[in-house]
């Protein structure tokens, strides 16, 4: 049977239930058979078709159906032997499409956040944990050639070339944690520290290579060794730096 030529009634009762809208009924009076039309409106929008009343009853065309469906993103089918209208289900209110909706945007995406994040300050365990260890090997460097002097130990080059490599080795792995401004303003410091120390242990050894007694075996040298008390501040003030987790400076480690 086709659609054009099927003339269904559908009670208000079950178009209520299934679209999902209100049509005001009047109450008619008592007496003769009573006809009147209305206007059906659904979710806004007024179908182009009539709602008539009859007896107190509310009855649409079936064509009509295929409007409330279009409006509803629904679909109506026509079978010989029923009509079958889907209506889909609201979509369900989010808090973000709430918010959206409050701003008079609803549906509309945030827009990215491009700036970039702020930088991390302060020093990064990593890189205190790895400095504070060159700070012992340099303090362990330091403590051999003060020993050297004082007591007249006789030394080889590859003796010495051993404390300098793990003082340099440490400061490498230095160099690949600082990930801080603070961090690598840190690195200059410490990179200085081993610097200085480097040229006093060369100058240590280039002396008692040169049979130099005043500054080699002498132990009053060291009270009055300039270099090497620029070298104990320094390493004083670099441990309680990185112990306090900030960056600090100190004209000893210049």
């Amino acid at each position: 049977m086709g659609r054009r030529n099927l003339r269904a009634i559908l009670s208000f009762g079950l178009l209520l239930v299934v679209a999902g809208v209100l049509v005001a009924q009047d109450t008619p009076e008592q007496g003769a058979p009573q006809k009147s039309a209305k206007t059906f409106v659904v979710n806004g929008k007024t179908v182009d078709a009539q709602v008539m009343d009859i007896d107190g009853r509310s009855y649409v065309d079936v064509d009509s159906l295929t409007q409330i469906a279009l409006i509803t993103n629904g679909s109506i089918t026509v079978e010989p032997n029923r009509i079958v209208m889907t209506i889909p289900a609201p979509a369900s209110n989010t808090p973000a499409n709430a918010a959206g909706a409050a701003s008079g945007t609803a549906g509309a995406a945030a827009p990215a956040d491009t700036a970039p994040p702020p930088a991390a300050q302060g020093l990064s365990k990593e890189f205190v944990t790895v400095a504070i260890s060159d700070l012992a090997e340099m303090r362990e460097w330091r403590g051999a050639i003060a020993a050297m002097i004082t007591y007249g130990l006789a030394v080889s080059e590859s003796w010495a070339s051993g404390y300098h490599d793990r003082a340099q080795d440490g400061l490498t792995q230095a160099m690949l944690t600082a990930a801080t401004d603070d961090d690598r303003q840190a690195l200059g410091l410490l990179q200085n520290e081993f610097n200085t120390l480097t040229q006093w242990s060369s100058d240590a050894l280039a002396q008692r290579q040169a049979l130099n007694g005043a500054k080699t075996i002498d132990p009053n040298s060291l009270q009055n060794d300039q270099a090497l008390a620029k070298i104990n501040t320094c390493g004083e003030f670099l441990s309680g730096m990185l112990l306090s987790g900030m960056f600090g400076d100190n004209a000893s480690c210049h």
